[in-house]
């Protein structure tokens, strides 16, 4: 069974930081891109950020690029998700998922999802 598990969440001012991890586990992550995604109250769902297993490439979307760093721990099977000078623009849900990379970069029809975790950023 595919399992995904998020932590990392919590309350943080604005100009903080957190790291978000995202555990995987019942498949070869290797094979696929893991990432996160986000969802804002009364908003739809976005894309953060995904990461390669196998190549190491990554990928951000544009408002947090320069703020927040993907990585993967593969001896782990762990992907975290180093979140700086945090906006309360940024306060949401977030969800990793796996799936190969042109899919999670699509954002659509992603085969797995772990449970979310909230980030709150107050102003």
């Amino acid at each position: 069974e595919v399992q995904l598990q998020a932590s990392g969440g919590g309350l943080v001012q604005t100009g903080g930081s957190l790291r978000l991890s995202c555990a995987a586990s019942g498949f070869t992550p290797d094979d696929y891109a893991i990432g996160w995604f986000r969802q804002a109250p009364g908003k739809e769902r976005e894309g953060v950020s995904c990461i390669s297993i196998s190549d190491g490439r990554t990928y951000y979307e544009d408002s947090v690029k320069g703020r927040f760093t993907i990585s993967s721990d593969n001896a782990k099977n762990t992907v975290y998700l180093q979140m700086n000078s945090l906006k309360p623009e940024d306060t949401a849900v977030y969800y990793c998922a796996a799936d190969d990379t042109r899919t999670l970069v699509a954002g659509t029809d992603v085969d797995y999802w772990g449970q979310g975790t909230l980030v709150t950023v107050s102003s």
